[in-house]
This record gives structure tokens, sequence and C-alpha cells, in this order.
């Protein structure tokens, strides 16, 4: 549920609006089961709402749901342009294609590397390596005082849909000597380097070569790059290669839209696929958390039309399991290993089979060497993740870091000061507003 506003002279920037899926509204019931959940929640708006005649407009950095799947709910309370890069700016077109404000929203299509004053702000989109095309860093720049803003990102130098991560981009920040960098801390907890894209293409590929019969992977249906990875692997090991899930196919009718999916790699209709021999066939089904009406949960109940699968199949989760989704995941696995059906996680497997699309320590502290920032603000994960943010900065010589929480004002000039609770905040549902598409 990604919202953040940049404040100066009286106006305001929005980088990112996001919605999350099955959740309370109170954050603190996020752990309790009895808890009413809602479908779609978003970042409670109202501050900026109330101040929409000086919001300057929104960027959104990627098209991940948690950054941009709020909007077609919330627009019409702050009304104004949107700036993203042409493969955002696809996706956000299609969600807003069936809803009553697809012809009032402005979407303004940048370029990556360009620059742009909106209001008092000055922008620079900086293309930064993620799980999915496109994705930008943003520097934002004020007569007082400037912000690096991350965004989601990893150091990736194979990662498949763009090109390689380049540190140079990074690296001639620091003689502008940014006031804060404000950072994703989603793998903070982790020592190392990320997993690059392409190694998990590798893993997957000589975990394929082991199987004998039908194949099916579930990931995350925006991960454009591992649906590229394991097209590439189904033509290398003989498979045709099919979608079961709109999320799936949806992205990957962008990625060719927005010129990202390679013309020789193909796709097989769904229809096609129960007709085939079991060893020349891959599934990529949604589904990877668990959720039963997604197409590995039917698939794993013997309700999907296209498909039943058998005794000697394998299921492959390319893909981690989110925190809280453990036992509708665990009761799904249990299902297909009645059926006979080999399960292969990325937690346990001989291969890597999944890539994360966010920085672990040694790439966090490769960056904040590169930018050396004089403050480090530490978002995107829990309080304990934005800690080990905030000791990897300090180690890599960073002398200040604010942790802060939802509502909290971070003031740059013209003194530093946290300033606790400045804001009410809170989540909202927007279920029955035009919904975001998971």
């Amino acid at each position: 549920m990604n919202m953040n506003l940049y404040g100066h002279s009286d106006s305001w920037l929005m980088v990112d609006c996001g919605a999350t899926f099955k959740a309370p509204l109170n954050p603190n019931d996020d752990k309790d089961e009895s808890a009413k959940t809602y479908d779609v929640v978003a970042a409670d708006p109202t501050f900026i709402e109330n101040r929409q005649e000086s919001l300057s407009g929104i960027i959104i950095t990627h098209a991940h749901e948690d950054h941009v799947g709020a909007l077609p709910a919330l627009w019409e309370r702050f009304k104004c342009p949107i700036y993203t890069t042409a493969f955002t700016a696809e996706v956000l077109r299609r969600k807003l294609y069936y809803t009553a404000i697809a012809g009032l929203v402005t979407i303004v299509v940048v370029e990556p590397g360009q620059v742009l004053d909106i209001g008092p702000f000055s922008v620079t989109w900086l293309p930064i390596t993620h799980s999915l095309p496109d994705a930008q860093a943003l520097f934002i720049q004020t007569p007082v005082a400037s912000v690096f803003h991350t965004a989601d990102w990893k150091i990736d130098f194979n990662p498949i849909t763009d090109e390689p991560f380049q540190p140079a981009l990074y690296k001639a920040l620091k003689s502008i000597k940014p006031s804060a960098m404000v950072c994703d801390s989603t793998n903070a907890l982790r020592e190392g380097y990320s997993v690059s894209e392409g190694d998990c293409e590798l893993g997957l590929l000589r975990t394929f070569q082991k199987q004998s019969n039908r194949i099916v992977v579930t990931c995350f249906g925006s991960n454009v790059a591992r649906l590229i990875s394991l097209a590439r692997v189904a033509a290398k090991t003989g498979r045709y290669m099919t979608l079961l899930g709109r999320s799936l196919e949806n992205m990957y009718s962008i990625a060719r839209a927005t010129g990202y999916w390679p013309d020789e790699l193909k796709i097989a209709h769904r229809r096609h696929i129960g007709f085939l021999p079991k060893h020349e066939v891959l599934i990529v089904a949604t589904g990877s958390q668990g959720e039963p009406r997604a197409a590995l949960g039917k698939l794993a109940a013997g309700t999907h039309r296209d498909c039943e699968l058998e005794s000697g199949d394998t299921v492959i989760f390319s893909a981690i399991t989110i925190p809280g989704n453990e036992k509708p995941i665990e009761k799904m696995v249990s299902g297909l290993r009645e059926k006979g059906v080999k399960v292969i996680n990325s937690e346990n497997s001989e291969q890597v089979i999944h890539a994360s699309g966010h920085p672990c320590q040694s790439d966090l502290s490769d960056m904040y060497q590169w930018v050396s920032p004089k403050i480090a603000i530490p978002v995107h994960g829990e309080a304990e993740h934005m800690q080990a943010n905030a000791k990897v900065a300090a180690e890599a010589g960073i002398k200040q870091q604010l942790v802060g929480q939802n509502g909290d004002v971070f003031q740059l000039a013209p003194s530093v000061a946290l300033i606790r609770k400045a804001v009410n905040t809170g989540r909202i549902d927007i279920t029955g507003l035009p919904k975001a598409e998971q």
C-alpha cells in the first residue's frame, strides 16, 4: 500500500498509490485470523485529499499492485496528472478501461533518464532493476533539499527484461550529495547480494531437465522476467508453455504490446494443453499463495476445465511464501501430494528457482556508498527490516539514519527533524470502488 508524499513550498508530490488484497483495516489485526478482512485495501488518503489543490502530480515508479493498484479507486480524490514509464502506463490504462474515469485521467509517459519539472519539484527518472520492466528510481530536487527515492530495486546484471543494472547512474549522485536516500528495506535482514533473475533461469532449466512428466510452475502474476525465463526454458527443454490465470495472460499481453516480450518465444493456447504428451507440457499458473480460486487451486482440487493433474506430474513454486499465507499453501500442497504430484518449493529446492526483486545487505551497502546521502531513511518493510537497513547505512558511512512509521514527517530543511505522528493515517476499504486487478 505504498503512498509517499514529498512537500515543498505549499506543494505536494505523490509517489505511488498502491493497494493490498485480503487485509484488515486495522494493521494490528494483520495476524489475527478472526479479524474481518476486505478484498482490496488502500492507505487512507485523507491528508492529501484535503489539500488536493496543492497536489502537483502523481508518479508511479513501477507496475506492481502495491504501487499502482489503488489509483483507479482513488484518482477522483486527487484529479491530477499521473507520470510514469511506458510499461506501467499500459498496465494502468488497462485497469482504468472499465471505469467511468478512463477518459478523464491524464497519463504522461516518461522516458527513463528524463527530467521533468512538476510544480516546484525537479524529477529525474533513473532506470533500476526489479522483477518487471521499466522500474524507476527517482531523484527529486527542490531549491532547499533533494531526495533519492529508490522505490523497489535490486542490483541485477542479468535482469532478463531490462538493461543490466548501471552503477554509474548512482555514483553520479554522490557529487550532488542528496539530502536523503529513501530506500527499500524488504530484504535488509538477508546477507549478501540478491539473486539475479539470470541465475534463476539457469536453476529452473536444471530443475526441468530432471522431470519427465507434465510440469506446472506457479509464480507471481506480475513477474514478467520470470515468464520470459520460463518461456526460454520451455523452448530449451522441448515443452509447449501455456498460461492459466487472468493476471498472467494480461501481463503477457502487456509485455507484447510494449515490446518486452521476445518475438521468438511462443505461448500455446490453454485449450490445446490437454491433447499434448505430458513430457511436452509446461503450465504456468496463478495461485502461488494458496488462493483456492486461482488456477493452481483449481488444478489441485481437480476442477480446472483445461487440465487435470495426475500422479507423476511436478508442481514448482517459483515464488516465496508471503507471511500469513502459510496455511492455505500447506493445504494446497497436501492436496497435490495426495494426487501423487511432486511438489518443489523455492525454500527447499536444490536449485535457485526464485529470485527476489529487492536488495539484500550487500546491495544496500553498495548503493549507500555510491550515492552517499546525508541521511538514510529506510522504508518499505516492517520495523525490524527498517532497523536492519539503518544499520547497513551506518556501516556504509551514512552518519544519520531516520527510522519512522506511517504518519511521521521527515523534515529535511531548513533543519533536520523527525516529527512523529504528524499526519493521521490508516487503511480504507476500496473493494466496492473501481477495482485493481489482482
